[in-house]
């Protein structure tokens, strides 16, 4: 077994991080449904409530956490994207090459980040 760099990795180790990959995609999904059931929720409140006076006290705070909502949602929305484009370079295999130097992306670093296209060493390079 020759100790030369792998470019990269093997069918087995493609499957072990698609399951991670889809694990975490239904995760996130349900996460999203929520979020967003949850969004829907408080635009329905705010049509039949009944006592008018303190609805404008927490119309600033429904505000507030309605934007946060709308900015998780956004967020999961994107996570999602990055994982199903992560399964996409499983198939194609590009999956786990570094976009910038074109090693390998530490195995470590792809089961904590799945979706990335990076290696620490060239996250690390763009920051300085």
């Amino acid at each position: 077994m020759g100790m030369e760099e792998k470019t990269k990795y093997s069918e087995a180790e493609l499957k072990e991080f698609e399951e991670l990959i889809v694990e975490k995609l239904e995760k996130a999904k349900n996460e999203l449904k929520i979020l967003k059931g949850t969004l829907n929720k408080s635009d329905d409140e705010g049509t039949d409530t009944t006592s008018g006076n303190t609805k404008v006290l927490e119309d600033g705070a429904d505000t507030a956490e309605k934007e946060n909502l709308s900015q998780l949602a956004g967020r999961q929305q994107k996570f999602i994207n990055n994982l199903e484009n992560a399964l996409v370079r499983i198939k194609n295999g590009t999956y786990g090459i570094c976009s910038v130097t074109g090693k390998l992306i530490s195995k470590e670093r792809l089961k904590a980040v799945p979706h990335t296209t990076q290696s620490i060493e060239a996250k690390l390079s763009q920051q300085n």
